[in-house]
């Protein structure tokens, strides 16, 4: 199913997972997928490596979603590092094997001296372009956005101007980078709106289970961490269950919050890991529309 069709009718609830490196990691990720799935959320989303590193694994996950489980699945998909001849070999697999929803990013660029291939699509803006140029409507295509922009982009102006790019060449709908603080997910929703963008926007939720690891991820997105969050969350850095709890708990109020003000959804970037977000869906899943609730049930 594609993806864009159900965010015009319903709320959704989606999970994000990234491609293990070992046989252990993939079992361990179906297991997980096995428990998440019991939640019937409307789609769940594979990540892709820097530079096409996990081409091969991310392919292999989202077939397995997609034939051994009823998810709908989408596969991320990097063009920094692919000729235009790679990528319409790429997305053709996806067509032929059945998935219809793709994630179109430009992709973190590798480490090093590195040259993106010749005629390459060096932005994300021109592979939503590419893939709409090359396969009209057959795949529902999201993008990214920033809510506190995007590390590369100098102010929010640049960055509205280049997300409406996006939009304009054919995006469907958006999935947030993560955030902590709504402030920045609403200014920057009404800043859309007033330039006429009107897709989906569904906010990127990351629950903390070790704040070590998401200082580093914020750091390295540029998302802002409250100062009242890290005073609650580091006099137990090395607590992994009181982390857990307490960030569980932060991420509830977050998802409360949104929902009260009427977003599209909400995405959880799981890290392989069930725990913390059947807990979360466990005390906001009387929040959410009924329509979609009892689909869900």
């Amino acid at each position: 199913m594609k993806i864009g069709e159900l965010l015009k009718s319903e709320f959704s609830i989606s999970f994000e997972f990234f491609p293990p490196k070992s046989p252990e990691g993939e079992r361990e990720l179906f297991e997980t997928i096995k428990e998440l799935e019991a939640l019937k959320p409307t789609f769940v989303s594979v990540t892709y490596g820097a530079g096409g590193s996990t081409r091969d694994r991310t392919r292999r996950i989202a077939y397995r979603i997609h034939t051994e489980t009823k998810l709908t699945v989408m596969a991320h998909l990097t063009c920094i590092a692919h000729s235009k001849e790679e990528l319409l070999e790429i997305l053709q697999d996806y067509k032929n094997i059945g998935i219809e929803n793709i994630l179109a990013l430009r992709g973190d660029m590798p480490k090093g001296d590195f040259q993106a291939p010749k005629g390459a699509c060096k932005y994300a803006v021109e592979l939503v372009r590419f893939i709409r140029e090359n396969f009209d409507n057959f795949f529902s295509v999201g993008v990214a956005s920033y809510p506190e922009k995007h590390p590369e982009s100098p102010n929010m102006e640049w960055e509205i101007r280049f997300f409406k790019e996006k939009v304009l060449a054919g995006a469907d709908f958006s999935i947030t980078q993560m955030f902590f603080d709504n402030s920045y997910y609403y200014r920057f929703v009404e800043r859309c709106h007033k330039e006429g963008i009107n897709i989906p926007i569904i906010p990127g939720i990351m629950p903390i289970t070790n704040f070590s690891q998401i200082k580093k991820f914020a750091s390295m997105c540029g998302a802002t961490i409250p100062q009242s969050l890290v005073e609650t969350l580091e006099p137990y850095a090395e607590d992994p269950e009181e982390t857990t709890k307490r960030g569980v708990e932060f991420a509830i109020r977050q998802c409360e919050d949104l929902i009260a003000n009427g977003v599209p959804g909400l995405h959880f970037y799981t890290l392989n890991k069930s725990r913390a977000t059947l807990l979360i869906y466990q005390a906001i899943k009387h929040l959410i529309p009924p329509k979609v609730l009892s689909r869900l049930c």
